[in-house]
């Protein structure tokens, strides 16, 4: 494996399509494709590569609120402020399933690690489990007593981490469906939680300017970051598990090195609040989004690895450097000014790095498949019903008619 190799971040790409904010991002496994989601209530799916048309997906009646690839990258799901969650396949025809899922916005929606189940996060107040090939509800988790912004899997599939307007963080056990812990810490709504690629930590964003960071073995609070001037709207950790950066309604990003405990670089690329951010399943890229309508695509480089390795598995294992086998302990405040700044220049974009071909395992194609003719199934379906309904109307008409016209 290539040695570690620090590097400025650089703005790789630019993608300009959305008519209203943007408010949520996700690559696909494979890193070719990078969804994106609106207040202009559409999905955007751009091409990494150059000269690729992007593809427009309408059909939810309302802001788009969040945005995710399943494991093969085979379906795209999405949740909006019009109560619903939608399955698509990010392909040209743009076809979708939908969930009713809510009696509220959907705040959030994130495939379990198999792509056999989603998670869903409302303002109802519920967080909700939902099979992918059955589309059928499973069950709801209901302890929060505020609206719910975030519900992340962690990369095992066995807890559920939830982040609130009730100023909590939440740790359910999937099985037995009981709250494991609440993580009180946060001094106003929290905005965002991620689970670290170990699986042994989670990280929130909070209203209250700050990111935390707690070891779910043992609940501590293990980080504490202070360092942007309002509120934390997004976070994503890089998948060696080292690294994580921020989106922030005071324009900026930020990455913080998690094995040293302090801030790397502060990027101003976006006009007005920086609202979503998200690393691609290797690191090598991440992406942010922001109220300025615009979609931004980085190069990580300050941490060059051997990609190839990372992606022979789909979750990376992320051994954390310290003996413990957990994040040191960290209390970190910077004033304005201190850590790496990088203004964003727009350079000429590069082609980005191909990633190898052993990234499409038989495994992956058959699981593929399946989530297309699944979706093709479901959509058959619906119009069959839709004829069928329509078939029941006609006779009852008929016979409505006859009626009328008997002596």
């Amino acid at each position: 494996m290539a040695s570690p190799c620090l590097e400025d971040p650089s703005l790789e790409r630019h993608f300009k399509g959305h008519r209203d904010a943007v408010t949520c991002v996700d690559f696909s496994f494979n890193t070719k494709q990078l969804a994106s989601g609106s207040m202009d209530s559409c999905l955007m799916v751009w091409h990494m590569k150059p000269q690729s048309r992007a593809y427009r997906f309408a059909g939810h009646k309302d802001v788009v609120t969040c945005v995710n690839f399943s494991p093969s990258g085979h379906l795209l799901a999405s949740g909006s402020r019009d109560k619903t969650v939608r399955i698509w396949v990010p392909n040209i025809k743009g076809e979708s399933t939908v969930f009713r899922a809510h009696t509220a916005t959907v705040r959030s929606v994130h495939f379990c690690s198999d792509g056999q189940s989603f998670v869903t996060a409302s303002d109802d107040k519920t967080i909700k489990v939902w099979s992918t090939h059955r589309q059928k509800f499973l069950f709801s988790l209901s302890q929060h007593i505020n609206w719910v912004r975030c519900a992340k899997f962690s990369p095992d599939g066995r807890l559920i981490v939830s982040a609130s307007d009730d100023k909590t963080v939440k740790l359910w056990d999937k099985t037995s469906r009981e709250c494991v812990h609440s993580y009180c810490e946060h001094g106003g709504f929290v905005t965002y939680v991620d689970f670290h690629p170990s699986g042994t930590c989670v990280a929130a964003a909070g209203m209250d300017n700050t990111v935390k960071v707690w070891d779910v073995r043992t609940h501590r609070l293990l980080q504490h970051y202070q360092l942007h001037s309002a509120a934390v709207n997004a976070l994503s950790f890089h998948p060696s598990g080292n690294y994580l950066v921020t989106a922030s309604s005071d324009s900026t990003l930020k990455i913080l090195d998690l094995m040293e405990g302090r801030l790397l670089y502060t990027l101003h690329g976006h006009q007005g609040p920086a609202t979503t951010v998200a690393f691609s399943r290797t690191g090598e890229y991440f992406a942010s989004g922001g109220s300025d309508e615009q979609v931004m695509v980085w190069k990580s480089n300050f941490d060059v690895i051997d990609y190839g390795e990372v992606l022979r598995v789909q979750r990376p294992p992320a051994t954390l450097a310290s003996s413990s086998g957990t994040l040191p302990e960290v209390d970190f405040g910077v004033p304005p000014g201190r850590g790496r700044s990088q203004e964003s220049m727009q350079s000429q974009p590069q082609e980005p790095v191909s990633m190898p071909q052993t990234l499409t395992s038989t495994l992956e194609h058959i699981v593929g498949q399946l989530d297309v003719l699944t979706q093709t199934v479901s959509i058959l379906e619906q119009r069959l019903t839709l004829t069928e309904d329509k078939l029941k109307q006609c006779l009852e008409n008929q016979q409505l008619i006859m009626q009328r016209t008997t002596p």
